[in-house]
């Protein structure tokens, strides 16, 4: 059987608890319940910054704020930025008010050579938007981890013929 990182995560902090007894903090007896059975969404929210829309609220609207970049490394020495777009916007609540957590749902383009070129003059980065990531099973990340991208289409994504 294969176990979640959030499983295990959530297996954890429960042992804590039950070592800590009544020592335990609340916020951390209250995370150790695991999230409340009902969520809340949203089509937008202002975090670092930004206003983020998701990619179904902007439909229409004259302003585009559904581009999130996430920074991040892979387990090489290689950094790997992820870009995506903005899906939904997802409140999870902790049986306790103050253990609120965001998460952004994304659509991930693919980050290889196929899907991603930065020009080495300007440092753009340019998107295959067709290239989407597959077989991912992390569509979610923390809202406070993004931050906005714009993105704007271009006529092509071959390699320049000069």
């Amino acid at each position: 059987m294969r176990f979640s990182f959030v499983y295990c995560l959530l297996m954890y902090i429960t042992y804590k608890v039950y070592q800590m007894r009544r020592s335990a903090p609340k916020s951390l007896s209250s995370l150790s319940l695991g999230s409340e059975r009902k969520c809340k969404c949203y089509n937008g929210y202002f975090i670092n910054g930004y206003v983020f829309h998701t990619e179904e609220y902007r439909q229409g609207r004259k302003t585009y704020n559904s581009g999130v970049c996430v920074k991040g490394s892979t387990s090489s020495e290689l950094e790997v930025d992820y870009y995506g777009r903005l899906e939904e916007v997802v409140e999870l609540q902790y049986h306790n008010e103050q253990n609120r957590v965001f998460l952004f749902k994304c659509y991930w383009y693919d980050m290889t050579d196929r899907g991603i070129r930065v020009d080495p003059h300007y440092g753009l980065v340019e998107i295959n938007s067709k290239a989407r990531l597959r077989n991912i099973n992390d569509v979610f990340v923390f809202a406070k981890q993004c931050q906005q991208v714009y993105y704007t289409y271009t006529s092509s994504f071959r390699k320049d013929r000069s």
